[in-house]
Protein backbone atom coordinates (compact mmCIF):
# COMPACT_ATOMS: atom_id res chain seq x y z
CA UNK A 1 0.00 0.00 0.00
CA UNK A 2 1.37 3.14 -0.98
CA UNK A 3 2.09 5.79 2.11
CA UNK A 4 1.94 9.61 1.88
CA UNK A 5 4.78 11.54 0.94
CA UNK A 6 6.79 14.81 0.56
CA UNK A 7 5.20 15.77 -2.61
CA UNK A 8 2.11 14.34 -2.65
CA UNK A 9 -1.25 16.02 -2.76
CA UNK A 10 -3.36 14.55 -0.07
CA UNK A 11 -7.28 14.72 1.54
CA UNK A 12 -7.64 14.53 5.02
CA UNK A 13 -10.53 14.87 7.99
CA UNK A 14 -8.91 15.81 10.81
CA UNK A 15 -9.91 17.60 14.46
CA UNK A 16 -8.30 19.72 16.44
CA UNK A 17 -8.40 19.48 19.81
CA UNK A 18 -7.01 21.36 23.31
CA UNK A 19 -5.27 19.53 25.73
CA UNK A 20 -8.47 20.04 27.69
CA UNK A 21 -10.69 17.87 24.66
CA UNK A 22 -12.38 20.87 23.86
CA UNK A 23 -12.75 20.75 19.65
CA UNK A 24 -11.64 24.52 18.11
CA UNK A 25 -11.39 23.26 14.50
CA UNK A 26 -12.82 19.90 12.68
CA UNK A 27 -13.16 18.99 8.75
CA UNK A 28 -15.35 16.05 9.70
CA UNK A 29 -18.55 18.28 8.94
CA UNK A 30 -17.20 19.77 5.54
CA UNK A 31 -15.05 18.96 2.38
CA UNK A 32 -12.09 16.93 3.24
CA UNK A 33 -8.27 19.46 3.15
CA UNK A 34 -6.68 18.96 0.28
CA UNK A 35 -2.95 19.52 0.35
CA UNK A 36 0.70 18.99 -1.14
CA UNK A 37 2.82 17.94 1.63
CA UNK A 38 5.93 20.11 1.68
CA UNK A 39 4.08 23.30 0.51
CA UNK A 40 3.86 24.40 3.76
CA UNK A 41 -0.01 24.77 3.46
CA UNK A 42 -0.60 23.26 6.51
CA UNK A 43 1.71 23.55 9.83
CA UNK A 44 4.95 21.71 9.50
CA UNK A 45 4.08 19.39 12.23
CA UNK A 46 0.77 18.47 10.79
CA UNK A 47 2.33 17.98 7.39
CA UNK A 48 5.05 15.52 9.14
CA UNK A 49 2.07 13.64 10.87
CA UNK A 50 0.55 12.85 7.73
CA UNK A 51 3.82 11.74 5.96
CA UNK A 52 4.27 7.62 6.04
CA UNK A 53 0.60 7.37 6.63
CA UNK A 54 -1.24 5.04 4.61
CA UNK A 55 -5.20 5.85 2.95
CA UNK A 56 -8.13 5.04 5.64
CA UNK A 57 -5.57 5.40 8.62
CA UNK A 58 -6.15 7.14 11.60
CA UNK A 59 -3.61 8.48 13.32
CA UNK A 60 -3.41 11.56 16.82
CA UNK A 61 -0.52 13.80 17.22
CA UNK A 62 -0.02 16.30 19.65
CA UNK A 63 1.60 19.18 18.49
CA UNK A 64 3.28 21.46 21.08
CA UNK A 65 2.63 24.76 21.13
CA UNK A 66 6.16 25.83 19.61
CA UNK A 67 5.09 23.30 16.65
CA UNK A 68 1.58 24.87 16.38
CA UNK A 69 1.09 28.74 16.45
CA UNK A 70 4.02 29.59 19.31
CA UNK A 71 4.16 31.02 22.27
CA UNK A 72 1.47 33.70 23.54
CA UNK A 73 3.58 37.32 23.06
CA UNK A 74 2.73 39.87 25.60
CA UNK A 75 4.34 42.53 22.96
CA UNK A 76 1.72 41.27 20.55
CA UNK A 77 -1.12 42.91 22.84
CA UNK A 78 -1.76 47.01 22.81
CA UNK A 79 -3.48 49.34 25.12
CA UNK A 80 -5.39 52.10 23.23
CA UNK A 81 -7.35 54.99 24.49
CA UNK A 82 -10.89 54.69 23.32
CA UNK A 83 -10.71 58.32 21.78
CA UNK A 84 -8.43 56.41 19.04
CA UNK A 85 -11.06 54.17 18.18
CA UNK A 86 -13.84 55.39 15.89
CA UNK A 87 -16.46 56.90 17.68
CA UNK A 88 -19.46 54.77 16.43
CA UNK A 89 -17.27 51.68 17.16
CA UNK A 90 -18.72 50.31 20.51
CA UNK A 91 -16.03 47.10 21.14
CA UNK A 92 -16.83 44.09 22.82
CA UNK A 93 -14.59 41.62 24.33
CA UNK A 94 -14.36 38.91 22.17
CA UNK A 95 -14.73 40.71 19.02
CA UNK A 96 -11.97 40.63 15.97
CA UNK A 97 -11.29 44.46 14.59
CA UNK A 98 -9.03 44.67 11.30
CA UNK A 99 -6.16 47.07 12.49
CA UNK A 100 -4.59 49.21 9.82
CA UNK A 101 -0.60 48.00 10.64
CA UNK A 102 0.56 49.86 7.68
CA UNK A 103 -0.09 51.61 4.26
CA UNK A 104 -2.22 48.68 2.79
CA UNK A 105 -1.83 46.18 5.56
CA UNK A 106 -3.85 45.44 8.24
CA UNK A 107 -4.06 42.69 11.04
CA UNK A 108 -6.98 41.07 12.97
CA UNK A 109 -6.76 42.17 16.73
CA UNK A 110 -8.88 40.61 19.16
CA UNK A 111 -10.83 42.30 21.95
CA UNK A 112 -9.20 41.61 25.26
CA UNK A 113 -11.04 44.17 27.53
CA UNK A 114 -12.66 47.13 27.62
CA UNK A 115 -12.82 49.95 30.28
CA UNK A 116 -14.28 53.00 29.71
CA UNK A 117 -11.66 54.37 28.86
CA UNK A 118 -8.96 51.73 27.20
CA UNK A 119 -9.90 48.99 25.27
CA UNK A 120 -6.76 46.03 24.96
CA UNK A 121 -6.39 44.38 21.73
CA UNK A 122 -4.22 41.35 21.40
CA UNK A 123 -3.01 40.40 17.65
CA UNK A 124 -1.30 37.11 19.28
CA UNK A 125 -3.33 33.95 17.23
CA UNK A 126 -6.29 32.78 19.75
CA UNK A 127 -4.11 29.13 20.10
CA UNK A 128 -0.61 30.65 20.68
CA UNK A 129 0.44 29.13 23.64
CA UNK A 130 -1.45 26.26 23.46
CA UNK A 131 -0.69 22.64 23.01
CA UNK A 132 -2.75 21.20 20.30
CA UNK A 133 -4.23 17.63 19.70
CA UNK A 134 -5.36 16.50 16.10
CA UNK A 135 -6.96 13.05 15.11
CA UNK A 136 -6.10 12.69 11.18
CA UNK A 137 -7.08 10.49 8.67
CA UNK A 138 -5.94 9.97 5.36
CA UNK A 139 -8.56 9.67 3.12
CA UNK A 140 -6.90 9.93 -0.39
CA UNK A 141 -3.12 10.47 -2.24
CA UNK A 142 -3.15 11.64 -5.60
Amino acid sequence: MAQAKIGDTVKIHYTGKLVDGTVFDTSTTRDPVQFKIGQGQLMPALEGAVTGMNIGETKTVLIPAGWAFGPRRPEMVAVMNRNQLPQNLNPLVGQQLQVQQAPGRTMVARVANVTPTQVVLDVNHPLAGQDLTFEIKLLEIA
